[in-house]
């Protein structure tokens, strides 16, 4: 029995995989690490050099800090606006066979076999096809179905390709 339902993506969803996916890898991590060591050396240094080196460390730390979730707030704007696909309504149906997307006149199947991994986070159901991209299910709106979903996540794919909570 297929599980359906339909998906309007807004930029927050966009966002929000897009910080998972930045801030779950090497990059993102790295991104914090550096600020906090320019944020300890401007600590370290107060005083011993000119305020104005301290002064920059301080901003060098914001900016690590504040600069990856701006440029991902405006790029996912930016993909929701200029991508068809993305301003329409998609409709799911997760079948015995696999994901199955479809708008319009065009459709899509994902085999259960070809899913990189499912992972659910606070807001979203990611259902990747690579380690890069995934269809991106707000969880808001899946609803009531979300543990219908989990369940044939974890019946159709491998225990370490399912992190559904």
């Amino acid at each position: 029995m297929p599980i359906e339902f339909d998906i309007k993506l807004q930029p927050k969803d966009m966002y929000r995989f897009n910080m998972y996916q930045t801030y779950s890898g090497f990059h993102g991590i790295m991104s914090i690490v550096i600020a906090i060591f320019v944020f300890i050396a401007a600590v370290l240094t107060r005083g011993k050099v000119e305020m104005t080196y301290t002064i920059l460390y301080v901003c060098f730390g914001i900016l690590f800090l504040v600069y990856m979730p701006v440029t991902l707030w405006m790029r996912s704007k930016h993909a929701i606006a200029t991508s068809e696909v993305l301003k329409g309504v998609l409709h799911y149906s997760l079948e015995e066979d696999g994901v199955h997307v479809s708008q319009g006149g065009e459709s899509a199947v994902l085999p259960w076999e070809q899913v990189y991994k499912m992972v659910s986070t606070k807001s979203n159901v990611l259902i990747y096809s690579t380690r890069l991209n995934a269809y991106v299910i707000p969880r808001e709106q899946l609803g009531a179905q979300y543990d219908k979903v989990a369940e044939l996540a974890k019946q159709k794919l491998e225990k370490y390709r399912v992190n559904m909570k």
